[in-house]
């Protein structure tokens, strides 16, 4: 089992910066990947980036290159998402998921397919 818990969301104007983290408990952390899911209201959600349970593999959606960027401490069971230069549409709640399988995380992912995820965190980016 493993209990995930977001922190970081706020709000920001366009073009800055906010540092989301995902505080993980339970054991074998670093046997997990772990992912970054955003659902803005009224649409799906949406993939943001995963980083395997290493760190070695690192995946992100198209709409989020070069602006974000994930990583993870296994050490102190915690993942990261830098977010820069921020948009109005990077609008939504991010929630971390985890997941033994790296496979699972990609933009044709599914919900139901991810065991673990937390609460969520509100970005809201005004323009």
């Amino acid at each position: 089992q493993v209990q995930l818990a977001e922190s970081g969301g706020g709000l920001v104007q366009a073009g800055g910066s906010l540092r989301l983290s995902c505080a993980a408990e339970g054991r074998s952390f670093n046997r997990y990947n772990v992912g970054w899911i955003r659902q803005a209201r009224g649409i799906e959600r949406e993939f943001v980036a995963v980083i395997g349970d290493t760190g070695g593999q690192i995946k992100y959606a198209d709409s989020v290159k070069g602006r974000f960027i994930i990583s993870r401490d296994n050490v102190k069971n915690m993942v990261f998402l830098q977010m820069n230069s921020l948009k109005p549409e990077d609008t939504a709640a991010y929630y971390c998921a985890a997941d033994s399988n790296f496979g699972v995380f990609g933009p044709a992912f599914r919900v139901s397919d991810i065991d673990y995820w937390g609460q969520g965190t509100q970005v809201t980016v005004s323009s």
